[in-house]
């Protein structure tokens, strides 16, 4: 089922006068100050204080505090909700029984965002890809918009980033754009030598966007270093290595997001392992590629883009898709440097992740029991292996009408 409206989220440049620079520092120092003001009160509470009591207490703070009033109102109570939202992503890490101090104060230069929630903005349309957003207690801020906004603004996040830029992030509610079927499924294996392989035997080249600026990144790490604490001189040092990074950064969010919409728009079906990403780079000897690879970031790419098209993401479990034999199941148990899959039993012989690939989608179609309705549900039906044949592959080229 595709859903009625869909939410999204437009990142546009912002190109603040300097006088308007000037404000939004502000803006974002009287927001640290209410964060930390509202987490002392949390903490020195002998009782959980309840969000609305300390919200309550902000018009008194206006007033005793004239520099709030310059902050728009709806701001300063998301100040509030971010301070709850970050309680109860600590509480939720305990739970799992991991090993978390208490919530800190922010010093200074630490708040990074600030949000304009339901009003006080507007977005005034030029005709052309250089708009402007008008922001209440700051001004109209031209924007450069590289995409057309369509749908209802229902928030906007402020942001600077570590090297001084200032970003617009629109939030939207608009409705989907169902894409019609193609009536193709694929599977696909994420890895470091190939950044993916597909169950077709196609593979994809792993940018290494890292390691491309790695040079780059220790000359200014060694420069840093060599400045003064405190001084004039690390400040603007560190923001040229944050232009490192975030170069970095932009490259591959432009990588993932292309290879994502290409894999939308060409299958109906599209499944993919349930990485655990963290556990892999602390457990890893290759944690930086696996960072670079950024598979969590992509396979989130997937899924609200699945959820706007109509398409299907099925995650799988990840266990024994490598040492498995797509033909006859079989395992065949390979060290991580053994890349070619050579099965003794039906003596298929194909590369570890194309083998891998075919694994997936066998699974996934298993789960979604798209290929043959009438069997009963997997858990009920005796297999003598999980990965029961490659012939699922083989029947596969269905129209996906018929996938639940």
């Amino acid at each position: 089922m595709v859903p009625l409206t869909v939410n999204r989220n437009y990142r546009f440049r912002l190109y603040p006068s300097k006088s308007q620079e000037i404000r939004m520092l502000e803006v974002l120092e009287e927001c640290r100050k209410l964060y930390n003001y509202f987490l002392e009160e949390w903490k020195k509470s002998e009782k959980v204080p309840h969000k609305y009591d300390l919200q309550a207490q902000i018009p008194s703070l206006v007033k005793k505090y004239p520099a709030l009033e310059d902050v728009h109102s709806k701001t300063r109570q998301y100040i509030l909700w971010q301070l709850y939202s970050n309680l109860k992503g600590l509480r939720g890490l305990k739970e799992k029984g991991r090993k978390v101090g208490r919530l800190r104060f922010k010093k200074y230069g630490r708040m990074k965002t600030f949000t304009y929630n339901q009003s006080g903005f507007k977005l005034i349309d030029k005709g052309n890809r250089y708009q402007r957003i008008q922001l209440s207690k700051i001004g109209e801020i031209p924007v450069r918009a590289h995409r057309k906004v369509e749908g209802k603004i229902k928030q906007i996040f402020v942001k600077r980033t570590p090297s001084g830029k200032w970003f617009a992030i629109l939030s939207m509610e608009t409705k989907p754009e169902k894409l019609g079927t193609t009536g193709r499924v694929i599977g696909l294996d994420l890895n470091i030598e190939n950044y993916l392989t597909y169950s077709n035997g196609e593979k994809v080249e792993h940018p290494h966007e890292m390691l491309k600026l790695e040079e780059r990144l220790r000359i200014e790490h060694r420069k840093l270093s060599r400045k003064k604490k405190g001084s004039k001189n690390r400040v603007k040092q560190s923001s040229r290595l944050a232009r490192v990074y975030e170069r970095i950064i932009d490259r591959r969010r432009d990588f993932l997001h292309k290879l994502s919409t290409y894999c939308i728009e060409n299958y109906d079906l599209i499944a993919v392992e349930k990485l655990s990403v963290k556990e892999m780079m602390e457990t890893s000897y290759n944690a930086k590629n696996t960072v670079d690879s950024s598979w969590s970031t992509f396979i989130q790419m997937l899924s609200y883009k699945a959820e706007g098209a109509g398409r299907t993401l099925v995650k799988v479990d990840p266990k024994n898709t490598t040492q498995n034999c797509s033909r006859c199941g079989n395992r065949v148990y390979k060290q991580i440097w053994i890349r070619m899959h050579k099965c003794p039993s039906c003596g298929l012989v194909m590369d570890r992740d194309h083998n891998s690939a075919i694994n997936i989608l066998n699974k996934a179609l298993l789960e979604v029991g798209s290929v043959r309705p009438k069997l009963t549900p997997v858990e009920m039906r005796p297999l003598l292996h999980p990965m029961d044949g490659a012939c699922l592959v083989k029947e596969a080229g269905i129209p996906m009408r018929s996938v639940g």
